[in-house]
């Protein structure tokens, strides 16, 4: 990234950071946000050219950080550690309609994963599955569907 993508990312950074006056309440939002806010300036660096490529890092920037944000201040690690977890048991030896649950009682927090379809694509020897996942963070449920493919490994990657 060039020193002006830099700055225009640095600055569209301090910008946000203005606007965020919790953040050091919550170190885990802070750093999603600093995190995210890199992330999405190296992505917006690849995007257009001269003027285009500058708007590109700043917006890529912006996004980055409030996603990141956002993350850092619903989950903590041991809540992703167990979504993934249960998601990776769930997709391996759950069969179709079998939900499998998480919770952590430190945070509050919890979800549950049930794989709704399992399928395989031309050309793969491994199984793929689409899912249906809750997560509940702070009383708000939130519903995610995807998709993920096993991996020669064993774990699931998901894909949607």
């Amino acid at each position: 990234m060039s020193m002006s993508k830099f700055a225009c990312a640095l600055g569209a950074l301090s910008m946000l950071a203005a606007c965020q006056t919790t953040m050091e309440d919550n170190p885990k939002e802070t750093l999603g946000t600093i995190l995210g806010a890199a992330a999405g300036a190296v992505i917006g660096s690849n995007m257009g050219k001269g003027k285009g490529n500058t708007v590109g890092v700043a917006l890529g920037t912006l996004a980055g950080a409030w996603l990141g944000s956002s993350i850092g201040r619903s989950m903590d690690e041991l809540d992703k550690m167990k979504m993934e977890r249960t998601t990776q048991e769930a997709l391996e030896n759950k069969p179709v309609g079998e939900t499998s649950s998480w919770s952590n009682p430190d945070s509050g927090n919890y979800g549950s994963v049930t794989p709704t379809k399992t399928y395989y694509e031309p050309a793969r020897t491994e199984p793929c599955r689409e899912y249906s996942s809750t997560v509940t963070i702070d009383g708000q449920l939130e519903t995610i569907s995807g998709t993920a493919c096993r991996r020669p490994d064993g774990t699931w990657r998901t894909v949607d």
